[in-house]
C-alpha cells in the first residue's frame, strides 16, 4: 500500500467513525432538551425518565466523540504535515472557535448531568439548551474549516506561499453556509430517524407503551422538518458545486460533454475511455435547471478537464446515489408522518409506518457517510481545491498499514461497546 493510500485510508476510517458520534452529539442534546421541556410543562414522570435516559446516552456519546476527535487532530498533524503547514494559519480560527464551543459544551453537560438536585428546574433546562447550542456550533465551525478546502479564500499566493491571510474571509468562504447547513440538518435527520426507528420497533410489540410513544413523538419533531428542509439544502449544495467544483458535479452526474441545456441522465453505463455514458435515459435540460435554475445554462463536462484532475467516477457517483436515495426515503417517511398528523391519526398505531421507520433506523448515518465520500473523494486529486494536491500533502511514512489495522480493530471494538451501553441505558431497561 502506498503512503498516500495508507494515509488516506487511515484518515477516512477515523473520520468515518468519528462522524457518527459528531452527528449524534449534535442531535441527542436537542432531543434531551425537548423531552425535558415536555416534563416541565406536564410534570409527567414518563418525560422525566426519558430525559434522564437520553442524558446518559448523550454523556456516553460525548465521551467517545471527544476521544475519536482527538485522534483525528493528531492524524492531521502526523499524516498531513504539508497541509497543516500550508493551511494552519488560514483555517486556525474555526478550529480554535470549535475548541471553545467544545469546552463550553463539556462544562454545561457536566452542570446538566450533576445538577438535577442542585439547580432549579428552569435553570437545569437552560443548561441543557447551552449543551445543545454549543454542540451544534462546534460542529458548524469544523465544517467551516472543511468548506474552505472546497472553496479556498482569504489569502493570496506569492512564491508558492499563502500571504495576506484574512482568517474571517477564509472561515466565511463560499461553501461555508451551504455545507454547514447541509451537515447540521443531516445531524438532526440522522439522529431523529434513528431514535424514531428504535422506538417504532418497540411500539410494534407494545403500542400502549407511554415511554416509547413519548420518545417517538420527540424524535419525529426533529426528523420530520429537518428531512424536508434537507431537500432544499441539497439543492443549494448542488448549485454551489456547479459553480465552484464543476468537475465534481460532472463526476456525480457522469456528464462528459460541455452542453447548454444539459440533460439529467438516469441509469446508463459510463464509458470513461470513450468519454460517454451509454444507454442512459435523458431528461431534457434538467441538469441545467438543477445546477443553475436555467434550462439553457451551460454545464461543463468531464472532457473539459485533464484526466489527472478527475475524481474516482464510480465511487463518487454511487456514493451520491446512496445519499440521495436514502434521503428521499427519509423525506417520504416524513411526509407519511405529516399525513397522519393532519388526519389526526396516531403514528404509534400505524404498523406499516412503524415498520418503515424501524427499517430506516441506520439510513441517516449511512447517508452521512456517503455524503462525506462525495465531499472528500469528489474533490480529489486536491486536498485544497485548485491549490494543493493530496499527494503533495502526505507524510512519506512507511508502515502505516500496521496502525491502520490496529485502529480499525479498536474502533470496531469501541463501537460494539458503545452500542451495548446505549442499548442498556436507553432501551433495554424498562421505564419505571
Amino acid at each position: 500500500m502506498s503512503d498516500l493510500l495508507a494515509a488516506w485510508a487511515q484518515m477516512a476510517m477515523s473520520l468515518g467513525f468519528h462522524i457518527i458520534f459528531a452527528v449524534l452529539g449534535i442531535g441527542m442534546p436537542l432531543l434531551m432538551v425537548l423531552s425535558e421541556r415536555q416534563w416541565l410543562k406536564t410534570r409527567d414522570p414518563v418525560w422525566l425518565d426519558l430525559t434522564k435516559r437520553w442524558s446518559k446516552g448523550t454523556a456516553i456519546l460525548f465521551a467517545v466523540g471527544a476521544v475519536s476527535g482527538t485522534v483525528l487532530s493528531f492524524e492531521l498533524g502526523l499524516l498531513w504535515p504539508a497541509f497543516m503547514e500550508y493551511a494552519g494559519a488560514i483555517i486556525g480560527m474555526p478550529f480554535s472557535l470549535e475548541g471553545f464551543a467544545f469546552f463550553t459544551e463539556a462544562i454545561f453537560l457536566g452542570i446538566y448531568l450533576y445538577g438535577w438536585q442542585r439547580l432549579s428546574a428552569r435553570a437545569h433546562w437552560w443548561a441543557g439548551v447551552a449543551v445543545a447550542v454549543s454542540g451544534t456550533i462546534s460542529g458548524i465551525f469544523v465544517v467551516f474549516a472543511n468548506a474552505w478546502m472546497n472553496s479556498p479564500t482569504g489569502f493570496r499566493i506569492v512564491d508558492g506561499k499563502p500571504v495576506d491571510i484574512d482568517p474571517i474571509a477564509a472561515m466565511l468562504n463560499p461553501a461555508a453556509f451551504t455545507q454547514s447547513l447541509h451537515m447540521t440538518l443531516a445531524a438532526f435527520v440522522s439522529t431523529g430517524i434513528a431514535v424514531a426507528g428504535i422506538h417504532a420497533w418497540m411500539l410494534r410489540r407494545d403500542t400502549s407503551s407511554p415511554f416509547h410513544r413519548a420518545a417517538l413523538k420527540v424524535a419525529l419533531m426533529i426528523a420530520v422538518p429537518a428531512s424536508l428542509l434537507q431537500v432544499i439544502s441539497g439543492d443549494l449544495s448542488g448549485k454551489f458545486i456547479a459553480r465552484w467544483q464543476p468537475v465534481k458535479l460532472a463526476a456525480i452526474e457522469r456528464h462528459f460533454e460541455t452542453t447548454r441545456g444539459a440533460p439529467l441522465l438516469l441509469g446508463g453505463v459510463p464509458d470513461e475511455a470513450a468519454g460517454v455514458t451509454r444507454h442512459a435515459i435523458a431528461v431534457p435540460k434538467m441538469l441545467s435547471v438543477l445546477a443553475f435554475s436555467d434550462p439553457e445554462a451551460e454545464v461543463r463536462g468531464l472532457n473539459d478537464f485533464p484526466r489527472e484532475d478527475w475524481p474516482p467516477l464510480a465511487v463518487v457517483r454511487y456514493a451520491f446515489q446512496i445519499m440521495v436515495g436514502l434521503g428521499g426515503m427519509m423525506a417520504f417517511a416524513s411526509l407519511w408522518v405529516i399525513v397522519c398528523w393532519v388526519r389526526k391519526r396516531e403514528v404509534a398505531l400505524k404498523r406499516p409506518l412503524l415498520t418503515f421507520l424501524a427499517l430506516l433506523t441506520p439510513a441517516g448515518f449511512i447517508a452521512v457517510e456517503a455524503g462525506w465520500v462525495v465531499t472528500e473523494v469528489g474533490r480529489q486529486p486536491w486536498i485544497i481545491q485548485g491549490f494543493m494536491r493530496t499527494a503533495d500533502a502526505v507524510t512519506p511514512m512507511p508502515g502505516l498499514v500496521i496502525p491502520f489495522t490496529i485502529f480499525t480493530v479498536l474502533y470496531c471494538f469501541l463501537g460494539v461497546i458503545v452500542a451495548w451501553l446505549l442499548w442498556a441505558q436507553i432501551v433495554r431497561v424498562r421505564p419505571a
